[in-house]
């Protein structure tokens, strides 16, 4: 049998691979300033033209952000890249806003099969799950149940309060920044769970948002199930 040709990757993509190494190693922390083009050029034994090309690619990314004038970031998690980049449900009247959040459960168990699948654990692995409620304007609109693998974020079973953005939490308690994520949305009818939870008739029809958020080193952090009610309310996708 013959042996499969080794993949050929641009130079710059090699050395964004090695760049975003430094991220998920914590080299260079988010809200941190990266060294310029000529220090990682040097570093790196390439032309700058080819870090140059890597970084604008992490920035189109929004991995990093680049400050006129000021140099080149690490990005960092709060409301308002929360806001713009991973949450979607938009109210039919008024300005896009961040819901408020209430735990209704928390614990850490053994993963379920499911579990396993979606965040590439092993048999016997942990996670800690999370359900809880959002609301916009004290109407609750998403229920949402959360698994993140307990290797990674075992406090987050015993933590005295869960603050609203998770995203900046598994980022400045834990070290772990999502970078990226998968959607699969379809209409499901809402169980007896979940309509007690959002205070609808059971079978109503609901927006299911089925998320797998991915770190800087591409492995799954969390693996997101939210039900919406629609009623005032859709999902917004921007293309470019």
């Amino acid at each position: 049998m013959n042996k499969a040709t080794p993949r050929y990757q641009p130079l710059y993509k090699q050395v964004k691979a090695t760049l975003l190494g430094y991220l998920a190693d914590r080299r260079w922390k988010p809200g941190e300033a990266i060294p310029n083009e000529f220090r990682l050029a040097d570093e790196l034994r390439v032309s700058q033209g080819t870090v140059r090309k890597a970084l604008d690619e992490m920035a189109a990314e929004n991995l990093l952000v680049r400050r006129q004038g000021r140099g080149t970031f690490v990005s960092e998690h709060d409301s308002h890249r929360a806001l713009f980049h991973f949450f979607k449900l938009m109210p039919e009247h008024g300005r896009r806003e961040l819901p408020e959040s209430r735990v209704l459960e928390r614990s850490r168990r053994p993963a379920e099969a499911t579990e396993r699948s979606r965040l590439d654990l092993a048999e016997g692995a942990e996670v800690v799950r999370l359900r809880r409620l959002r609301t916009f304007a004290a109407r609750p609109v998403i229920c949402e149940s959360i698994s993140v693998p307990a290797a990674r974020f075992a406090e987050l079973a015993s933590m005295p309060a869960v603050p609203n953005s998770l995203y900046s939490l598994y980022e400045q308690h834990f070290g772990h920044t999502v970078s990226s994520a998968q959607e699969h949305l379809r209409a499901v009818n809402a169980d007896s769970d979940a309509a007690a939870a959002l205070g609808v008739a059971a079978g109503t029809a609901l927006l299911e948002i089925d998320r797998l958020a991915f770190g800087v080193d591409g492995a799954p952090l969390e693996w997101r199930r939210s039900l919406c009610s629609t009623d005032g309310y859709f999902y917004l996708s921007q293309l470019r």
